[in-house]
């Protein structure tokens, strides 16, 4: 059976990268006259009074960006949408206050000259670790992908968003997962990018890893807490995906686990 749609709570970055898709659907749900103050570019100001007419009126598949004041209430309404069968929505953490102090705040230059050389090589602006090139391919991605490890860690500490996804709606741990870099899928989980983020498939890492055989990268995506229930829009699990049967067994082993546990 298809699992019901779960709301994704964003930070500020990551709602940036969101507010780059064109087809987005931004809701504030403050009162209005503070949304009359100040708002995020294309907001909608909606409250329960009118949200039957937007939820009726919005394609199910349609992105969904909800804030408030700090990020609570707006977690009411990305259920509400999640209950009616959205299949993706995401409130903002920190919520309008949140994203206006780090507007305030500018984004501190690249300092590091090693790194500063490392992004103009790969075709970067030398001074901005979220610049993007083709298929809005991050440096992050890049590093990942090339199993830079120490390059990956100065992008995050240097600003880099850890979370952000390119054209596809694959994060920088997909494309570890592509280059077999177990080292650099650990650093990435243990910095904060999500493990399980579906991409416009609805596909996860580990449904990739387990897709193409990839068993010792399922092995470490499942020790760093990759969920082996996500289903894709076509309703397939990375169980389903297996192409190996060390693959088959590993994801077993945790399903079965996982069934033992919540019963």
């Amino acid at each position: 059976m298809k699992q019901r749609a779960q709301f994704r709570c964003v930070n500020a970055q990551d709602a940036e990268e969101i507010l780059r898709r064109k087809d987005v659907l931004v809701l504030d749900v403050r009162d209005a006259e503070n949304f009359r103050r100040g708002r995020l570019e294309c907001a909608q100001h909606v409250s329960m009074a009118n949200l039957s007419p937007v939820i009726n009126g919005t394609a199910k598949d349609r992105p969904i960006l909800i804030y408030c004041y700090h990020g609570h209430a707006s977690r009411e309404y990305a259920q509400v949408f999640c209950d009616f069968g959205f299949s993706e929505v995401h409130s903002l953490d920190g919520g309008y206050e949140g994203w206006r102090k780090r507007a305030l705040t500018a984004s501190r230059p690249v300092a590091d000259r090693t790194l500063q050389q490392w992004l103009a090589v790969q075709g970067f602006s030398a001074s901005d670790v979220n610049s993007v090139i083709a298929n809005a391919t991050t440096p992050l991605m890049t590093a990942s992908h090339q199993g830079a490890c120490d390059v990956v860690r100065m992008l995050a500490a240097a600003g880099a968003r850890l979370n952000a996804r390119n054209a596809d709606g694959n994060n920088a741990l997909w494309l570890a997962c592509v280059g077999g870099h177990l080292d650099v899928i650990a650093t990435l989980v243990e910095l904060g990018v999500d493990v399980n983020n579906r991409n416009d498939n609805g596909a996860t890492p580990l449904m990739y890893a387990a897709s193409a055989g990839k068993a010792d990268v399922v092995e470490r995506l499942l020790s760093r807490g990759a969920d082996t229930a996500p289903e894709t829009l076509d309703g397939f699990t990375a169980l389903d995906m297996a192409a190996t049967v060390e693959c088959l067994t590993l994801l077993r082993r945790a399903s079965n686990a996982l069934s033992a546990a919540e019963a």
